[in-house]
């Protein structure tokens, strides 16, 4: 179930801020956009390519209000946050259509205000609604959601979950070292700062590994022992799980007793205030997945994704908000779960990555017992670096893609150079997602995942117009997922 806050000061502060932001509203409309992902999924290069699309007039033939004619303006504006860090547009955009390099991944909470004056489709609107909506993107790391769970769960749990989940799978070779720390560590021992930030390395070593290209796995608590930030060596990041008797309650000045203390004081420093100063603000979220990524790493790295679905989507609460609900406690009433990089696969393959990306959800939502109301799945491409072609091969049309590689990737023993284009076969997805996670669970990993090419490339050469106007990012459903987010708030 989503975590809650008991205090009543933490529910006295969301209900402030909630106020404030509906009073807010009432003046110049706001809806807040969360955008999150899983390790790698383009974060970053969603957002810059949704404000790029729509500052630039970008090719949205699904996204109602832009193809109708109905929105005037779009602009960005001052974000209303003074204490958050600015999402750096004009350099993420920069990277990507002139350096056509992919920008540095999210590693720490920023949002981003755009605003658009349109023209409302009902008479009976254009009457009272001042037509404009101010849209401020909150982009924050996949492992700080990851992390709200923790707020359920007793530094007892924490350990007993975290360790169990550490023996199975690859994940139980790349456990070993902290692993047979932490069973040689004598938890009634007195607290002895060495021994504790030697645990805790290591763990955090053992939760790099995991998120590795080469392993690709998603669950991953604590998030910030991945990506400290200015917390870096503070004791609220210097502790780990310990291997915990069934019961019982740690001596005073033990080490038991100091990494108990530290968990609840990394729930309270670090999980609590962005649960309230950030999450409770939102009104809709995008989560991001490489579905892609998973399924070239394999059937673990999928299991994994869904295990990494499921505690995401336990942390939402879709559904209509009442006026009640908006002040003391809004739900986010829409989210979306997309899958990236469709450019990589050929458009016959889309809807099947969709399907596949459905299905993982679905099940995510089955474990946890939600209805599903408000939740949409979609493949998409923030950015397209690819085209398409047909080469002909043993005197058949084969479907390709064509792109630049990365400088350094590999195909088929072949280097590039960050320069030359080449096309590839991409693979082929299944056609039927629930025989290949029935095989999956039935432990069937000889041949069981399709082969999927998954090359790293450029980012697209932007042709220029007569008048020496660069054309809008390309993309694949970008706009479809913009339909969704946020194009009935400019009906």
């Amino acid at each position: 179930m989503p975590p809650r806050l008991t205090s009543l000061a933490d529910d006295a502060r969301i209900a402030f801020d909630n106020l404030a932001d509906r009073a807010t509203g009432l003046v110049n409309p706001t809806l807040r956009l969360g955008v999150t992902g899983l390790s790698r999924s383009g974060k970053t290069v969603f957002i810059s390519s949704l404000v790029h699309n729509l500052l630039h007039g970008g090719r949205l033939p699904l996204f109602e209000p832009v193809q109708s004619g109905r929105v005037s303006a779009v602009r960005l504006e001052p974000q209303p946050d003074d204490a958050v860090p600015r999402f750096q547009y004009e350099d993420h955009i920069r990277a990507l259509v002139k350096d056509r390099i992919w920008p540095d991944s999210t590693r720490a909470i920023s949002e981003l205000r755009i605003t658009l004056d349109y023209q409302s489709a009902s008479g009976w609107n254009r009457l009272f609604s001042p037509g404009r909506l101010s849209i401020d993107i909150v982009d924050y790391p996949g492992e700080w959601l990851l992390d709200l769970p923790l707020l359920g769960k007793d530094y007892r749990t924490f350990s007993e979950e975290t360790i169990a989940l550490a023996q199975t799978g690859v994940r139980s070779a790349l456990s070993q070292g902290w692993l047979a720390l932490t069973r040689a560590a004598d938890i009634n021992a007195g607290a002895d700062e060495m021994v504790a930030r030697e645990l805790a390395t290591a763990f955090a070593d053992y939760l790099k590994a995991c998120k590795a290209d080469e392993r690709s796995l998603s669950t991953l608590p604590p998030g910030r022992l991945l990506l400290p930030g200015d917390l870096d060596g503070s004791p609220a990041l210097t502790f780990a799980p310990l291997a915990l008797p069934p019961d019982g309650r740690p001596d005073r000045g033990s080490l038991w007793a100091m990494m108990d203390r530290r968990y609840e004081a990394y729930k309270s420093v670090v999980v609590k205030p962005f649960f309230r100063e950030h999450f409770a603000r939102l009104d809709r979220q995008i989560v991001l997945v490489d579905a892609l990524q998973a399924m070239n790493r394999g059937p673990e790295a999928v299991q994994d994704l869904e295990r990494a679905l499921t505690d995401v989507l336990a942390c939402f609460r879709p559904g209509t908000n009442s006026l009640l609900s908006s002040l003391l406690g809004r739900r986010i009433d829409r989210v979306l779960v997309a899958a990236t990089k469709a450019d990589h696969l050929h458009h016959e393959s889309h809807d099947r990555l969709d399907a596949l990306t459905r299905r993982l959800v679905d099940r995510a939502i089955a474990r946890i017992g939600m209805a599903g109301a408000g939740i949409d799945v979609m493949a998409l491409a923030s950015v397209r670096a690819t085209r398409e072609a047909l080469v002909k091969r043993d005197g058949h049309d084969l479907p390709v893609i064509v792109g630049t590689p990365m400088a350094g990737e590999t195909i088929a023993g072949e280097r590039f150079d960050g320069q030359r284009k080449t096309a590839i076969f991409p693979g082929d997805l299944p056609q039927d997602p629930e025989g290949l996670f029935d095989r999956i669970a039935s432990g069937d990993n000889g041949g069981t995942l399709p082969e999927v090419n998954v090359v790293r490339f450029r980012p697209p050469h932007l042709e220029e117009t007569g008048g020496g106007i660069k054309l809008s990012v390309p993309h694949i459903r970008l706009d479809r997922a913009m339909q969704f987010l946020f194009g009935d708030r400019l009906a």
